[in-house]
């Protein structure tokens, strides 16, 4: 595989035109590292949540850069491959030199930890909800709230508010579905519910004949998905078909109008969650919208996991500021160091984001029920 890699920095001589700056052309640009799925089952996400990073650098560098320094985005695919996240992260920091890195994707996250950790250099995870994240050494820390935030309340809502007295899981077997559809079990049952059925599936099954007619057979009350954006249409399709109705829920996977597209009357009734804010609750959604139509004329895939790709650079950029501002060495190690003594960023998409000290982050969770085929929201739960 041929690791595709992209400089997203102005040139200097593009910068200080636009700017009417000449001093800046001659500061140092500050690299970070981006690795996502370009490529592969993943890049209907993995492409625009990188178009979405790219956009941010733009915009940082269109307005002076960080301290004039112009910020560099060195972008390598992963195809959602653990083995090509190693060689992307290996490059990152042995070839490009980057103190800090943005991936995604669980698998991937949770294989360049042990890289990231014996480099120390800064691992940010962007999107990946795997819990184990947060236990993955001193040099990994999430910017987005994993499973247990989202599919936790996702469950509580089911059984306290929905009043659903059984549930059935459904869920990939990769670190992603195990460790939500677990989450979803433990937190459904804790509430007073009974799990029904608790059926697993190949990530390379298309034919899902055999978990459904388990959980045809359990008849739930609730059926609760914890699948990927590329599997998901597929599961949810061939359970109406095998004459399943009950009502389905899954995480923010499903908060895609391309999943709704796909499924057409099929999605109707279906509960998802998302983790970012909409056009209603922050006024920068509708023109990050706007952008998007305009540039590529449709709505991003995964429109709150571009949000947060978005606020990547912002928050890297505040990273750098810091370093420079104290006159400290713009290594991996002062990065981590940094992330911890600002504790709380102000982001222009997704809002105020806490680090907490057991490298977590606490967002309210926002519940959408699919209606005439659009996303209707029910609940925000904090």
């Amino acid at each position: 595989m041929k690791l595709l890699r992209r400089s997203l920095v102005l040139s200097a001589a593009l910068l200080a035109c636009s700017l009417g700056v000449q001093a800046q052309a001659t500061k140092e640009p500050l690299k970070f590292g981006l690795a996502m799925p370009l490529t592969g089952s993943q890049a209907l996400f993995g492409a625009d949540q990188a178009k979405a990073a790219q956009w941010a650098v733009q915009d940082i560098n269109a307005k002076g850069g960080i301290d004039g320094h112009p910020l560099e985005m060195v972008l390598l695919d992963t195809q959602a491959d653990p083995r090509l996240g190693i060689n992307s992260v290996n490059r990152l920091i042995n070839v490009d030199k980057v103190p800090v890195f943005v991936t995604a994707w669980s698998a991937v996250v949770k294989a360049v930890a042990p890289i990231a950790n014996r480099s120390k250099v800064l691992e940010l995870s962007v999107g990946a909800n795997s819990p184990d994240i947060a236990k993955l050494g001193d040099y990994v820390y999430t910017t987005y709230p994993l499973a247990d935030v989202d599919v936790r309340a996702q469950a509580r809502y089911a059984r306290e508010t929905l009043k659903k007295q059984t549930a059935a899981v459904l869920y990939i077997h990769n670190d992603s579905g195990v460790e939500g559809a677990r989450i979803y079990r433990d937190a459904f049952q804790d509430a007073g519910g009974k799990i029904v059925a608790y059926e697993a599936y190949d990530a390379q099954a298309t034919d899902y004949t055999g978990a459904l007619l388990k959980v045809r057979s359990a008849n739930p009350d609730i059926i609760h998905i914890q699948g990927l954006v590329s599997d998901l249409p597929q599961v949810v399709s061939q359970l109406r078909q095998l004459g399943l109705k009950q009502p389905i829920s899954t995480y923010s996977a499903g908060y895609n109008p391309k999943v709704v597209e796909q499924l057409g009357a099929a999605a109707e009734g279906m509960l998802v969650s998302a983790l970012a804010p909409s056009a209603d609750q922050n006024p920068n959604i509708a023109a990050f919208v706007g952008r998007w139509k305009e540039s590529e004329k449709r709505t991003p895939n995964g429109l709150p996991y571009t949000q947060y790709l978005y606020d990547a650079p912002f928050l890297i950029g505040k990273l750098y500021e810091h370093l420079l501002k104290t006159k400290q060495p713009l290594t991996g190690e002062n990065m981590k160091k940094a992330l911890v003594e600002i504790g709380k960023f102000d982001l222009p998409m997704t809002g105020l984001l806490e680090i907490t000290k057991d490298h977590r982050v606490n967002k309210p969770v926002y519940l959408y029920e699919v209606k005439n085929g659009q996303f209707a929201p029910v609940a925000t739960i904090k």
